[in-house]
């Protein structure tokens, strides 16, 4: 198939899902976790958990990085907004997101912040070479499909020698969640749940390539398949997923072929290596502090650091005592299981980021699964 309408056959779905249905061992029940909410945003728009037995269980994952994003770093984001001559450069995504005190960047923006929404970062840079006398900063933020533009943008800052331009650097790595998700003691205190395997994400995938989830497959006898983002492709990794887990195998399967490679794209991540290091911990919402799991501009590059730049110091905030969204992003709840949503909590008065994201597992139950569930 070479056609995305080919990718989105209902007969063909149907097909895939009977074959799903006679794979699936009455006697055992099986647990994936969608890793990405690209996966969870499919399943809901498309009606795929309806297709599956009811011994198939899909676990939503903390794959959303504004979701995962901690009250801190919006607080900090927020109170380098507020700084006069600064101008914030956010994606639209990021404005809603609740911080402390009932704010957001959004509202920061109506209070007189500079905060101004980019498609890219390289929409920021532009912004720095048209108003030299302001110091824009970039708050940068994703895994790692995101983390290959923003390694371009320092560069090409340096390039140009623009010394009003920096970067709040929020990026975020896929193998160490899925890692503290299966061995951390933390996580386990908050709550745990029983994972037969994972939907490998997709656009991170095709920059980090299938090798890294092998540790996953050999350390812990989890098997991972990554999948597309259209109908079919989740499908069929479900599908070969409950084959996995019934030949006894574990396995990393790459059901995305026409798009990821075992090595993946060597150019971005030799990009990324040059402009970035890790950093020893990182807090994520629901995980908690997640050590080597971030990423941080390195020495070479300082000057371009926002953190450094303006003297930023890190800091805990706890997340609204109604919002249950460390939970969902750890799979131990769903969206349906929190109080507030759908009530105090919505797309239009989100109070937990993953009402907010477009990635985020709340706003796809809201938008998709609400009367389904009701029902």
């Amino acid at each position: 198939m070479k056609y995305v309408d080919e990718f989105r056959d209902g007969a063909l779905a149907k097909s895939i899902a009977a074959r799903i249905v006679r794979a699936a061992a009455a006697g055992r029940r099986y647990h994936f976790m969608e890793f990405c909410g690209g996966h969870t945003h499919a399943m809901s728009r498309y009606g795929l958990t309806d297709l599956l037995p009811r011994n198939v269980v899909m676990v939503h994952g903390p794959g959303c990085p504004v979701c995962v994003l901690p009250v801190g770093r919006i607080d900090m984001a927020i109170e380098l907004a507020r700084r006069a001559g600064v101008v914030l450069c956010t994606y639209a995504d990021c404005v809603r997101v609740p911080a402390s005190e009932g704010l957001s960047l959004m509202k920061a923006k109506a209070q007189g912040a500079d905060i101004r929404m980019v498609y890219s970062a390289a929409d920021a840079l532009r912004i720095a070479q048209e108003e030299p006398r302001r110091e824009v900063v970039f708050f940068a933020i994703g895994f790692e499909t995101t983390t290959p533009p923003t390694a371009l943008v320092v560069k090409r800052a340096a390039e140009l020698g623009m010394a009003n331009f920096s970067v709040f650097c929020n990026h975020v790595l896929t193998p160490s969640a899925i890692a503290h998700i299966l061995e951390s003691p933390e996580v386990r205190e908050l709550g745990s749940v029983a994972i037969d395997g994972f939907v490998g994400p997709a656009h991170v995938s095709t920059v980090i390539g299938s090798q890294p989830y092998e540790y996953f497959a050999e350390e812990y006898r989890k098997p991972v398949v990554i999948a597309g983002f259209e109908p079919l492709d989740v499908l069929q990794a479900v599908e070969m997923l409950v084959c996995q887990v019934n030949e006894g195998r574990a396995e990393v399967e790459n059901e995305f072929s026409r798009a990821v490679s075992r090595e993946g794209n060597a150019r971005a991540k030799a990009l990324v290596a040059e402009v970035f290091e890790l950093r020893r911990v990182f807090e994520w919402r629901g995980l908690g502090k997640v050590p080597y799991s971030a990423l941080k501009l390195k020495e070479r590059w300082a000057q371009f650091d926002a953190e450094r730049r303006f003297g930023m110091s890190e800091r805990s905030v706890p997340d609204h005592k109604a919002c249950e969204c460390g939970a969902i992003l750890r799979g131990v709840k769903r969206p349906a299981d929190c109080r507030v949503f759908g009530t105090a909590c919505t797309p239009a008065t989100p109070m937990g980021s993953c009402m907010v994201s477009s990635e985020g597992a709340c706003a796809a139950h809201y938008t998709y699964g609400r009367y389904r569930s009701a029902a």
